[in-house]
């Protein structure tokens, strides 16, 4: 418990760091703000002749992106530098000094997440509108889909990172947009193929726009979704099945890692490095 305390305040350090740091608010939000500022020269562009914009259709997807996306490449590319600069072989040396890094970690990384994807909200209903949480049910939803939606990302999160290295991270970032392009975020998924659709839906980005819309969105806007419905359950499910998966293999893997940490093999990733570098 002691650790965990400890971890705990390091999230919370962290996190007052990475907010009141320009190049970590930078990197944060710029894409959010660029995706916004696109989206608000879309706001009077109706979809398929409704009520409802592109752009209002869009901002849920894009706060389901923000938990898919930030929640599980936060983690995994904190952990990769960390490994190469020494900061997990300092932490495996204290005792008990792994499980305060993860939780502060952790604590760190759903917190920027919760925080990012309130901030894109409060800014999206003020300048494009069209979401809003009437309701304590809506709010609900809200609440769950992205407490969900964490649990799922954040453990391939860890385990990703604690494989890969700082090359094959930044190369897995294509694959992970490609996964978003074809997810329903910004349009509905009945617009794609259905073969397309169904390789989306294997993955947790659809179902957190799903989510997302299903709590920001007016009830008839149902209308643009597979059978016309929200479907909570299924979301439930599938989010719920990629969270218990992730948490049964994180542990085991972020400890084989931890138990090959060492001097030698923190030096020899950090020549591998230097030699891409140069």
């Amino acid at each position: 418990m002691n650790a965990v305390r400890a971890g705990f305040r390091r999230g919370l350090i962290e996190l007052r760091q990475a907010y009141t740091n320009a190049p970590d608010l930078i990197g944060q939000f710029v894409t959010p703000a660029i995706t916004l500022g696109v989206l608000f020269l879309l706001r009077d562009r109706m979809y398929n002749d409704g009520e409802l914009s592109i752009a209002e259709l869009a901002v849920p997807g894009l706060l389901g992106s923000i938990i898919a996306f930030n929640g599980m490449y936060a983690l995994l590319n904190v952990l990769v530098l960390d490994r190469e600069d020494g900061t997990l072989l300092r932490a495996k040396a204290v005792p008990k000094g792994m499980v305060g890094y993860f939780t502060g970690k952790i604590v760190a990384t759903s917190g920027t997440v919760v925080a990012q994807v309130v901030i894109v909200l409060v800014v999206g209903m003020l300048i494009i509108g069209g979401s809003s949480l009437s309701g304590l049910g809506a709010v609900a939803t809200f609440v769950w889909v992205v407490a969900l939606g964490m649990l799922a990302v954040l453990p391939f999160g860890a385990i990703l990172g604690s494989v890969l290295d700082t090359r094959t991270a930044f190369l897995l970032t294509m694959p992970l947009m490609g996964l978003i392009a074809i997810s329903g975020i910004f349009y509905p998924i009945t617009a794609l193929p259905g073969w397309l659709q169904v390789v989306g839906q294997a993955f947790p980005m659809y179902w957190l726009g799903l989510g997302m819309r299903s709590a920001l969105l007016p009830a008839d806007a149902v209308v643009i979704e597979i059978d016309q419905s929200w479907r909570h359950l299924e979301t439930v499910a599938v989010l719920g099945v990629w969270a218990v998966v992730g948490l049964l293999i994180a542990p085991v893997v972020l400890r084989r890692m931890a138990g090959r940490e060492s001097g030698a093999a923190m030096a020899e990733r950090r020549e591998k490095a230097m030699q891409r570098a140069f």
